[in-house]
């Protein structure tokens, strides 16, 4: 892998019902194989349901307050020093931070056996809104062990 140059940032194209380049996103993320328009289909039907849950306006705000709670904002990295391996708390790019929550939200959904996916996304979505939920929890823990290791903090690169 070339290291002259830093890869560049491409701009995706928004999604067709609510012109936004997040639920495009998010669609991303839950496409299995290629198949984009069962994707689709799989995160309109949650939007749907999250709309009914929460019976508030749009959809897309809604996601976009469930990734609020859900967002980590530092993460552990292994760098190595000397023969010793140490975990080092790093700040995290906000597209970073998007990605992870997102890709935790959907493998969250996933691990919901017994329910149709568009169930268990809504249900993660909601979870996740309430600031509750194994996406919310999975950043406590991230942002615990970061503040576990703050005492290598010196050692970013």
């Amino acid at each position: 892998m070339s290291r002259r140059h830093r890869a560049e940032k491409r701009q995706s194209e928004p999604d067709i019902r609510y012109n936004s380049p997040l639920v495009a996103h998010l669609v991303n993320v839950v496409m299995k194989n290629g198949k984009k328009n069962l994707a689709e289909r799989i995160v309109y039907g949650a939007f749907e349901k999250v709309s009914e849950k929460l019976e508030k306006g749009d959809p897309v705000d809604l996601l976009l307050g469930a990734l609020e709670n859900a967002r980590p904002r530092l993460e552990v990295k292994s760098r190595r020093v000397g023969g010793a391996t140490y975990q080092v708390p790093v700040e995290i790019s906000y597209e970073r931070q998007e990605s992870l929550a997102l890709r935790w939200i959907v493998s969250a959904a996933g691990t919901r056996k017994g329910i149709p996916m568009r169930e268990a996304l809504a249900a993660e979505i909601v979870d996740a809104y309430k600031n509750t939920g194994n996406v919310v929890k999975k950043k406590d823990d991230m942002h615990k062990m970061a503040q576990a290791n703050r005492a290598f903090a010196h050692l970013r690169w």
